[in-house]
């Protein structure tokens, strides 16, 4: 049983928690962070909208999406993305830099000031990897969470 102040908090807070995260994995060639680290940032804000709901509103709220097939689809576009460096150079080689495809504007000399644009793969292995993290975290809370609420059904 969650209190008012839990769902009240839970709703102001998970929103934001969710943007962080979406931004952490985003900017991390720019800033430190990346994919993992704003995986586990955006599953926090996961495993806490889990934690202050019950056990009907999160099953219905997560029969709708598909952690293990987004953790999946995490692990594979990781791969395939260092695929492409397989044609004719290394595995995981930043093909894409400097290509004027999306993430591949030309980088600038020394440090950049914030130019989004420019990371290459980099962009995509840290959405990939991302992705990865917050299925695999979430599901984790998750099946956590419906084994202790089971558990204590049967109390």
């Amino acid at each position: 049983m969650t209190t008012t102040i839990i769902r009240t908090t839970t709703k102001i807070l998970a929103p934001l928690i969710l943007v962080f995260g979406s931004y952490i994995i985003l900017h991390g060639h720019l800033t430190p962070g990346g994919g993992f680290q704003g995986g586990a940032v955006f599953a926090s804000g996961l495993a806490l909208l889990i934690v202050a709901n019950n056990k009907e509103k999160v099953k219905e709220l997560f029969d709708k999406v598909p952690l293990s097939q987004l953790e999946s689809l995490g692990a594979l576009g990781f791969l395939g993305i260092g695929a492409l460096g397989l044609m004719g150079y290394t595995f995981l080689k930043n093909v894409i830099a400097n290509s004027g495809f999306l993430f591949g504007a030309p980088t600038p000399e020394g440090i950049n000031p914030g130019y989004l644009n420019t990371g290459g793969t980099l962009s995509y292995l840290n959405i990939f990897v991302g992705t990865k993290v917050l299925a695999g975290l979430t599901s984790i809370v998750l099946i956590f969470f419906l084994i202790l609420r089971r558990e204590r059904d049967e109390w």
